[in-house]
């Protein structure tokens, strides 16, 4: 239907020639520009940027100091400080380490798969956990995820993240826009809307994101070289195989009873056993004496032709992905190193068997190179000055080895990962739980988090002085420098000039498009503003502009509500900050990938208020 009749919308006591361009309105809208320049530049970091808009502000007198430093006070800046300390708790003691393995053994090792479990899991506990939360608790299990299954984390992150926004639309409880709806509504003498009113239209959006993501994903996101580089670049040199598999011994296979030495493993198969798993126990860097027995599992390095051919002579079952062995694919706990034998070793001269560096260097030896160049994959002759060997271990054991003098390592070596404590492990549970469990009875988000991120600090999860090392501290300044734009435009009036002008100008144009630029200007608003201030700044606007569109009021107050969800172009929103460092997303790729999630985000929820509403 076409709408013929002009339009005035205006607040209670404004007078009808709406709201005239003043000094405040303007110089707002030039640091907005500002803002966007900047930042699409990425010339200056985005901190900083922020920091610059919230310095300037005040010397323009559109806000006072303590305005433009409410920033560091705000409810969504204390959440972002709480969740990214109770995330780090989570990850550093271990405690969803079951729920990835859980993942890992449903999703495989196809990215677009594992990105949509987590971002699926990640979308449907938004529905009634703030989704920031959400987010929150399922980082460490992507991080955990994508170490064992070999996925780029940055294919994980983003979509969980925006799938964890969009999920935050599934029920009226799901996200702060929401929650303040039904007072909006009673303010303006309308119903409340029923807990589901808005499920149809998040089922709707939840699905699109995660169809967006596992058809665009590997698109979308470039791999991270940096993220393996060391190993892979010794594996790259000496052309060396780049995984590790999880076999198992089945009961008969030819393997049972045998030690690795008996089975020559090195010389016959051309691959080397990196770990073996009994009954809950890993052995890293078996000894060559060590037995094999049925339902053990086996880490087994080697060309995946030389590998299948290995697990089909002897009768066994080859995993698509690490289980037990998980860790080994994390370069954090274990990895390839490249050592050179001095002069003046104690074991020039010795051979392999009577050194025993399995048994007592705890590592695994996969290739020599002679001090003439030569590579030998297996060393028959003893051992002698300038011989290199690149082995794999755990990184505490090639720490050890470098602190002799015996050998010389030439690679890195990571610091040590702490053994998870259970106990711990449950203290953090517990302390996630509790703040879940006082945000869903009605607590503020900050003060939920604040308190389980507390919990942890006083028995221990957290170290004392690790405490400021949990927090991104370019996020929170990212964040608190740019809530005081929000407050510039709220109190200067360019907000509302704004909606007037934009909403005044459609007033003749069709329904749909009517809704496509109330869901366009709440988007908009929400990048700059908390989406819980455009939300209380647009509904009242858009209930009084309803009779004039003919249009069902709670429908048009229900896509305001909605549609501040949409704020994926720009770090701004407290998941997409919370996410870009854990990502090593730019700018860029918020503007690249989020522009295009915002316009189908755009186009589905007005299709689907259009369907139900109009």
């Amino acid at each position: 239907m076409i709408r013929e009749k002009s339009v005035g919308v205006r607040k209670e006591g404004r007078k009808s020639e709406g709201i005239s361009m003043s000094y405040d309105i303007i110089v707002s809208f030039m640091v907005l520009l500002l803002a966007i320049i900047l930042f699409s530049t990425e010339k200056i970091r985005t901190d900083i940027v922020a920091i610059i808009i919230m310095v300037i502000l005040p010397w323009t007198k559109v806000i006072t100091p303590e305005e433009a430093f409410s920033g560091f006070s705000s409810n969504a800046v204390i959440t972002v400080i709480a969740v990214m300390i109770l995330g780090y708790g989570i990850e550093s003691s271990g405690a969803l380490n079951f729920l990835a393995t859980f993942i890992s053994g449903r999703a495989g090792t196809k990215s677009r798969t594992v990105m949509a479990y987590i971002a699926g899991a990640t979308g449907l506990i938004s529905s009634f956990l703030q989704n920031i939360g959400a987010v929150a608790l399922f980082l460490p299990v992507a991080k955990k995820i994508s170490e064992s299954a070999n996925v780029n984390l940055r294919k994980i992150i983003m979509p969980m993240g925006f799938v964890g926004i969009m999920g935050g639309t599934l029920t009226m409880i799901a996200s702060s826009p929401l929650i303040i709806l039904n007072d909006l509504l009673l303010e303006g003498g309308l119903t409340p809307l029923n807990f589901f009113s808005v499920t149809p239209v998040g089922l709707a959006l939840f699905a699109a994101g995660i169809i967006y993501f596992f058809f665009a994903g590997d698109a979308l996101f470039t791999d991270d070289k940096e993220e393996n580089g060391k190993t892979d670049n010794i594996l790259s040199i000496y052309d060396l195989p780049k995984k590790v598999y999880e076999i198992e011994i089945k009961e008969g296979s030819p393997l049972v009873g045998k030690t690795i030495e008996e089975i020559e493993l090195w010389a016959m198969n051309k691959i080397h056993i990196l770990a073996i798993w009994d009954s809950g126990s890993t052995t890293y860097t078996p000894w060559r004496k060590s037995r094999l027995n049925a339902r053990q599992r086996i880490a087994v390095f080697g060309r995946f032709e030389y590998i299948e051919e290995f697990h089909t002579s002897f009768d066994l079952d080859l995993k698509t992905i690490l289980y037990v062995f998980h860790e080994l694919s994390n370069e954090k706990v274990a990895g390839f190193a490249e050592i050179i034998i001095p002069p003046k070793s104690s074991v020039v001269g010795k051979t392999l068997k009577e050194v025993s560096i399995r048994k007592n260097f705890k590592i695994e030896p996969i290739t020599y190179i002679s001090p003439e160049g030569d590579r030998l994959r297996v060393l028959e002759r003893p051992l002698e000055a300038g011989l290199q060997i690149i082995v794999f271990g755990r990184w505490e054991a090639i720490k050890r080895i470098k602190e002799s003098k015996d050998f010389v390592v030439i690679t890195d070596v990571k610091p040590i990962q702490k053994e998870h404590n259970k106990i711990k492990s449950n203290i953090s549970l517990l302390a996630l739980g509790l703040s879940v469990f006082l945000v869903m009875f009605g607590l503020s988000l900050p003060l939920s988090f604040l308190t389980g991120a507390i919990i942890m600090l006083l028995f221990g999860v957290i170290p004392k002085e690790d405490l400021y090392k949990a927090v991104d501290w370019k996020t929170v300044f990212l964040l608190a420098g740019l809530l005081p734009l929000g407050i510039a435009f709220e109190k200067s009036g360019a907000a509302e000039l704004s909606a007037e002008v934009i909403i005044g100008i459609t007033h003749a144009w069709p329904d749909f498009t009517i809704l496509l630029v109330i869901a366009l200007i709440t988007a908009v608003f929400s990048l700059f503003m908390s989406n819980a201030a455009a939300t209380v700044l647009l509904v009242p606007i858009v209930l009084v502009m309803s009779s004039s569109f003919g249009m069902d009021p709670k429908g048009l107050a229900l896509l305001v509500a909605v549609s501040a969800s949409n704020s994926f172009i720009l770090p701004t929103h407290q998941v997409n900050a919370y996410i870009k460092g854990p990502g090593k997303y730019t700018n860029k790729d918020f503007i690249r990938v989020g522009g295009l999630m915002s316009l189908i985000f755009l186009f589905v929820s007005v299709t689907m208020i259009y369907i139900f509403y109009v």
